[in-house]
């Protein structure tokens, strides 16, 4: 059980463009006070920031401001503004990650770029509302990327008309430097090279990754496999140019792969969309001790629709919750560090069921719209209550044929080859789904059936080639009876033993002795477990934990219950959630990332 508020949409864009009223333009001229920093920091309030005379981009001075801890070194200055009015705002800027926005009654634009060294010019433009007369133009670097440097600040109105030219398209890439798991991309400049803030790189018409330069290294791939690119350019407007024509490269043959992940990996659940007890977590807050992080949650509009939305916790119930650009930006940030972050379907309340092809198709369609705009790395399922089941007599676990069971798999498919090899797949189903169907499926031992207890078995049976992780909840659970046919019980070493043995050295499905489940590989199986004891029933001490990963993976420190092997190769740990673990002190996240990085 995972608990969480309700959702409620909360859509902020990168550059707001109010088009409601009739808007009259401003006069061209700039009103900003010191707008190039000639007078220091005059006329602008700051933090983290001073006074430069090199470089500028043009007079004696220019701002360069460094952020530290949680402080983004944000310089701001309130103007005065008239309603209705259309307003352009531009600035020269150097630095990894730059913000330039402006914010007031009915003003929410903003807009980024990563110029590094360059100067380069971000542009945006707004229209204030009928009772807005004055708005805080800002500028803002990010968490831990380093000073930004700003200069020649212009708020005006030239005729009123937004930017929306987008720059010509680059030429064709080329895709060389092949390896078995990465692959080089490049490809020449648009010839409108001075106003590209970014190049946008797609994959298998996948989600775009963003490039400052006219090259990119694709990594994580898998060895002996064609991938398809293609590149746009965009401006600091956020106007993009059309794709240009694709170009193929294979990797070679050997290693690679494996979803990009390091060997033993921690996976958490970020609070994204709802509030509850353990507070509030910016995206860029998530410690780097976690590998994957789950966007909690993508919900169902209905339950039978297939359509899938997710929005950011408003404001009122998640006070601080960062804008959207922020939201992505961070994003960005933790996967250029190598996170994976995906969008986990489900949870305790967002029950799912694909009970019509139309649902299936949906699902597809609405879960791609959310991987697409936020620039995903996959996709999680969770679904929990009665999201799966099976009707009577479907006790064939390779060829299941029930509708919300056919569908999901059939789905799930889509998605992969939709995204390619990168894309990461992961599911958290609890034990009632997966392990008890040792002891119950199709018809039980005394002629009744439990049409739940094994839902699991056949998405899981049929995905295992495409999937990356599988991490079963260990708690919130009862007793679940082990390969040894004795009852364990959650909250110690033994349970995550004797649940995780079962999933690694396969079991028969009693009730259809004809079925067995057949061993996933090591490396796609991770212990799920409460963060803390706040985070669910079945908490599990530091020390416990680790005993059972100690006598899964080296046979050693083993209780009670014996596993039919030793799985040196087991991936690592789940955890709900990654707010709950802050909450606790990050007792999980610091404890197990310093144990699983000292194991060979």
């Amino acid at each position: 059980m995972k608990l969480r508020g309700s959702a409620v949409v909360l859509a902020t864009a990168l550059i707001a463009l109010p088009t409601a009223l009739p808007a009259a333009p401003a006069a061209a001229a700039n009103i900003l006070a010191n707008p190039g920093f000639e007078s220091g920091l005059s006329g602008w309030t700051c933090s983290g920031a001073q006074a430069v005379s090199s470089p500028v981009h043009g007079g004696t001075g220019a701002l360069r401001a460094t952020p530290q801890g949680n402080d983004l070194a944000r310089c701001q200055q309130v103007v005065t503004v008239q309603p209705g009015t259309t307003y352009q705002l531009s600035a020269w800027v150097q630095g990894t990650y730059v913000f330039l926005g402006a914010t007031g009654t009915g003003v929410n634009a903003s807009t980024w770029g990563s110029p590094g060294t360059t100067w380069s010019q971000l542009r945006t433009s707004f229209t204030t509302g009928a009772s807005t007369t004055s708005v805080t133009v800002h500028l803002n670097g990010w968490y831990g990327q380093g000073a930004y440097t700003a200069d020649d600040v212009v708020l005006d109105g030239p005729g009123g008309t937004p930017d929306t030219q987008a720059p010509t398209v680059p030429g064709t890439p080329s895709v060389g430097g092949a390896t078995s798991s990465s692959l080089s991309v490049t490809w020449p400049a648009s010839t409108d090279n001075v106003g590209v803030t970014r190049y946008e790189v797609s994959r298998d018409g996948g989600a775009p990754v963003f490039v400052t330069g006219t090259s990119h290294l694709a990594g994580g791939l898998t060895a002996s496999t064609t991938y398809r690119f293609k590149v746009r350019a965009c401006d600091a407007a956020g106007n993009c140019s059309a794709y240009t024509s694709e170009a193929s490269g294979t990797t070679t043959t050997g290693g690679g792969g494996d979803g990009g992940l390091p060997k033993r990996v921690l996976v958490g659940y970020l609070h994204a969309s709802f509030a509850n007890g353990s507070g509030y977590t910016k995206m860029s807050d998530v410690p780097g001790e976690w590998d994957v992080i789950n966007l909690a949650f993508g919900e169902p509009t209905s339950v039978t629709s297939g359509d899938i939305r997710f929005s950011q916790c408003p404001a009122a119930e998640c006070p601080g919750v960062e804008s959207e650009a922020d939201f992505i930006a961070a994003i960005r940030a933790k996967q250029a560090q190598g996170k994976k972050v995906l969008i986990s379907i489900g949870g305790q309340n967002g029950q799912v069921q694909l009970t019509t092809t139309a649902a299936r198709d949906k699902f597809v369609q609405s879960v791609a719209a959310i991987i697409d705009k936020y620039g995903l790395n996959g996709l999680d399922i969770d679904f929990e209550g009665h999201s799966l089941y099976l009707n009577p007599g479907d006790t064939n676990l390779a060829n299941p044929t029930t509708p919300v069971i056919v569908n999901l798999i059939s789905a799930l498919k889509t998605l992969k080859s939709r995204y390619g090899a990168a894309f990461t797949l992961t599911m958290a189903p609890e034990t009632f789904f997966v392990q008890l169907g040792y002891q119950f499926y199709g018809p039980g031992p005394n002629g009744t059936a439990d049409n739940r207890s094994a839902s699991y078995l056949p998405v899981i049976h049929a995905m295992r080639d495409d999937l990356t992780l599988l991490h079963v909840q260990d708690y919130n659970s009862g007793p679940i009876m082990g390969l040894d046919g004795q009852y364990h019980t959650m909250g110690g070493h033994d349970f995550h033993v004797a649940m995780t043995d079962m999933l690694l050295a396969g079991f028969p499905i009693m009730g259809n002795p004809a079925n067995v489940f057949p061993p996933l590989r090591q490396e796609q199986v991770a212990i799920g477990l409460p963060a803390s004891v706040n985070a669910g029933n079945g908490f599990t001490s530091v020390a416990e934990v680790q005993k059972a990963f100690d006598c899964l993976a080296k046979g050693s420190n083993c209780g009670p219950y014996k596993p039919r092997g030793v799985y040196p190769n087991l991936r690592g740990l789940m955890s709900w959630s990654i707010n709950w673990d802050r909450y606790n002190g990050q007792e999980f996240s610091r404890s197990h990332r310093a144990y699983l990085n000292a194991l060979n």
